[in-house]
């Protein structure tokens, strides 16, 4: 029995208790927030469950000690310099006398700096593999409801943001891009469980949960930026297990199965989407003309964006400034050449200010090139680390898949702080300093 039900620390309940909230769309929590300075500060439950972790770490440190945070000095510096980066982005739009909400724009930003208190707060609260087997069940508990409320989407029984849309790809209680980064890390639990056969990281029977609701719950999601991920974390996965000597031929073909039905599942979702790519570059006709397609719009803000960094390449616009008129503006008549089958709408304006909607051509944009290297150093630190720290637990493993599952998810989204997925990077920025 004592297995069963481990015996941990106050500190991990804290944040086992809190994933739920993080792994929670905004609508489905109260808003505590008020007005300041002419601007709405938003506080929801997420946030407070960022600040009770953040204290839980605290309250730990002061009575333990600093020393687990040591390992991940390299991760810390480059996550300050980022943060330190899209702070001091705030002023360039002022100096340039660029019309730029910096209120709105502030709040946003101590927001993105306020969940990297989740990546300091692991290795602090996270001391034995008891603590991390807790929160790991919990987030696969949570990510079974949230694939079962996406497939009762699904099938029109139950409300998503829009009503009933049945035989869609579905948010459930998150959102599609976050729904897929949950599914995706939990799909990645049990990747590391199965390539390095340790069943011990979840339990008998966990792993198997965490495959089918991870799985399914990436389908449902239609993400293929989660397919991109996820295949990013088996690849560095069976690398690993195999220098280690831990693959086996049925690992591997369970493995590869389990990979290949979700990428023709997530396929098959959003086979209209893809069709419309396909006529966007010249090798498919297009059966909706006049359409805004989902790639296409993509890689039309894509290419807005990286016009946009062009004109400021070394400091950027500044933070979250791509999505100002005053900066796409310019940048809308150079599009409309590039892209001229385009309809109207797959454009930004004033009306529909899309955003680039892609995390590295936004930094890129936002931040130039000093932001760009700053993020690429976050991660570049984060992975060598987990790696190093792999060969004798799988817990920095986690995080290196949890890494990689939000770098693909990143792909489809811009520089949006405070929700899942944010969490799910800055959760595995932590796992990798574990020592396991």
């Amino acid at each position: 029995m004592a297995s069963t039900f481990p015996r941990v620390s106050a500190g991990p309940l804290v944040l086992a208790v809190a994933l739920p909230f993080l792994f929670l769309h905004v609508r489905y929590q109260p808003d505590l927030g008020f007005s300041a300075g002419g601007t709405h500060v938003g506080i929801s439950l997420s946030d407070l469950a960022v600040l009770a972790v953040a204290l839980a770490g605290l309250a730990t440190a002061v009575t333990t000690g600093l020393d687990p945070l040591r390992r991940g000095l390299p991760v810390w510096i480059a996550a300050a310099v980022l943060l330190a980066t899209v702070l001091l982005s705030l002023s360039y739009p002022a100096l340039r006398d660029q019309p730029y909400d910096w209120h709105a724009r502030l709040v946003s930003a101590l927001k993105f700096c306020e969940y990297a208190a989740l990546a300091l707060a692991v290795p602090l609260l996270l001391r034995t593999r008891d603590d991390a087997r807790l929160v790991f069940r919990t987030l696969v508990g949570w990510s079974t409801v949230a694939t079962a409320v996406g497939i009762l989407q699904f099938l029109g029984w139950v409300n998503e943001f829009s009503g009933r849309r049945p035989a869609q790809r579905e948010p459930s209680l998150l959102g599609i891009h976050d729904l897929a980064a949950l599914s995706g890390g939990v799909l990645a639990l049990g990747f590391v469980a199965l390539a390095l056969d340790e069943e011990e990281l979840l339990g008998r029977g966990w792993v198997a949960l965490a495959i089918a609701a991870g799985g399914l719950g990436m389908v449902v999601s239609g993400a293929m930026t989660g397919v991109i991920g996820m295949w990013l974390a088996l690849a560095v996965l069976t690398l690993v297990a195999w220098q280690r000597g831990r693959l086996t031929g049925r690992s591997i073909t369970l493995l590869a199965t389990v990979a290949a039905v979700v990428t023709l599942g997530t396929v098959g979702m959003r086979g209209t989407a893809l069709r419309d790519f396909a006529a966007f570059i010249g090798i498919h006709r297009n059966e909706t003309p006049g359409a805004v397609e989902s790639y296409a719009q993509r890689t039309l803000l894509g290419y807005i964006g990286w016009k946009v960094f062009l004109t400021e390449p070394v400091t950027g616009v500044g933070y979250q400034g791509s999505n100002d008129e005053w900066a796409y503006g310019p940048q809308l008549a150079a599009a409309h050449r590039r892209f001229p089958g385009q309809p109207a709408d797959a454009f930004p304006s004033t009306a529909h200010p899309w955003g680039v909607q892609n995390l590295y051509v936004e930094t890129l944009a936002d931040l130039g090139v000093i932001g760009s290297a700053a993020l690429v150093a976050l991660f570049a630190a984060a992975l060598a680390l987990g790696l190093r720290a792999g060969s004798a637990s799988p817990l920095p493993l986690v995080g290196v898949a949890w890494l990689l599952v939000a770098a693909g998810v990143w792909i489809g989204i811009g520089i949006v702080p405070g929700i899942p997925l944010a969490a799910l990077t800055w959760l595995g920025l932590g796992l990798v300093t574990l020592r396991g």
